[in-house]
Formats: structure tokens, sequence, C-alpha cells
């Protein structure tokens, strides 16, 4: 068992989420595993799924590194240097499941910015 966990933690946060996602599919082995991309990665099945656990490891590895707060600060200033209007901004931010501490600090900032 150790050698599969020592796998699995290789893998970071995108092996934990493969590892829950096989869990709940209710199969075992190779199904787990092709249940479990094709789910992740919805309409895009099984290539989705593997993109995903891509992207999920680029962005865990940022977040990582600079924390998750400078990190979606530094998205939103993104977002505004594309053309996206404040009130766009604010309206998305109203609907993200954060915590109402980060929301008002990221709307302070947009604010200030």
């Amino acid at each position: 068992m150790d050698k599969v966990v020592d796998k699995i933690a290789a893998l970071g946060i995108p092996g934990i989420v493969l590892l829950v996602a096989m869990g709940a599919t209710g199969w075992a082995g190779a199904a787990a595993v092709t249940a479990a991309l094709a789910a992740l990665g919805g309409p895009l099945g099984m290539l989705g799924g593997i993109a995903l656990l891509g992207v999920m490891a680029l962005v865990s590895k940022g977040v990582a590194t600079y924390g998750f707060e400078k990190i979606f600060i530094a998205t939103v200033n993104r977002l505004r240097e594309k053309g996206t209007s404040k009130d766009e901004i604010k309206t998305k931010i109203q609907g993200y499941p954060i915590s109402r501490e980060l929301k008002l600090k990221i709307l302070d900032h947009l604010a200030t910015a």
C-alpha cells in the first residue's frame, strides 16, 4: 500500500482528485480510471479529464508558490487588462464560492485599481 500512496502523492492535488473521482464511480481498476477521467472531462470525455488534471497541476503549483489571494488578484488584474468591466468582475466575484473576507479584499482591490 505504501507504494500506491507514494505514487498518488507524487501526482499531488490532481492525484487526489482522480482518486476521489475513481471512488465515486463505483467501478474498480481500469474501468474506474476510464469512468473518472470521462466524468472529469465532461463533454470532452477522457481527453478533457486528462487536460483538466494537467491544468489542476499548474494551478495548484501556482497557489502553493504564491498563495491563493495573490493568484486571484493577478487574475482580476488580467481580466481588467483584457477589457472586462469592473461591474462584470464584481458580479462574477459575488457568485464565486469563496469566503466573504476574500471577496471583500478583491472588491477593495478592484475599487482602488
